[in-house]
């Protein structure tokens, strides 16, 4: 009987053996945590997106402060709104603030897509 109950207690005693060791374990680095120093090779990532994309060209300007991207322009294309945002969380965002406004003619009020068979 004593030889059973060591079985049944050395898996749990060496569970709380190794406790120890994974609250020791060091903290992970967040992006937040780097910001500072990463603030301008985010903006440097950022411009050279922007130079190879479509969306370049509606003029768009940001500014980068804390690891927070920051968006300012027009464009009528409302997609390139979306793209900007996802350029600057891809090239390691830790907020983005899109301020882009969409103008333009709207092509009318949308209607629902319907596939035929």
């Amino acid at each position: 009987m004593p030889r059973i109950l060591a079985l049944l207690l050395l898996p749990v005693l060496a569970g709380m053996l190794s406790l120890p060791a994974v609250a020791a374990a060091p903290p992970k680095s967040t992006p937040a945590a780097n910001h500072a120093v990463n603030d301008a090779q985010l903006e440097a990532t950022i411009h050279a997106k922007l130079a190879k994309s479509k969306i370049g060209k509606d003029g768009f300007r940001f500014h980068v402060q804390h690891g927070v991207v920051t968006w300012e322009g027009t464009t009528s294309v409302p997609q390139h709104k979306g793209a900007a945002t996802r350029m600057a969380r891809t090239s390691g965002a830790v907020q983005v603030v899109n301020n882009i406004k969409v103008t333009g003619k709207s092509s009318g009020p949308l209607r629902k897509a319907y596939v035929q068979p």
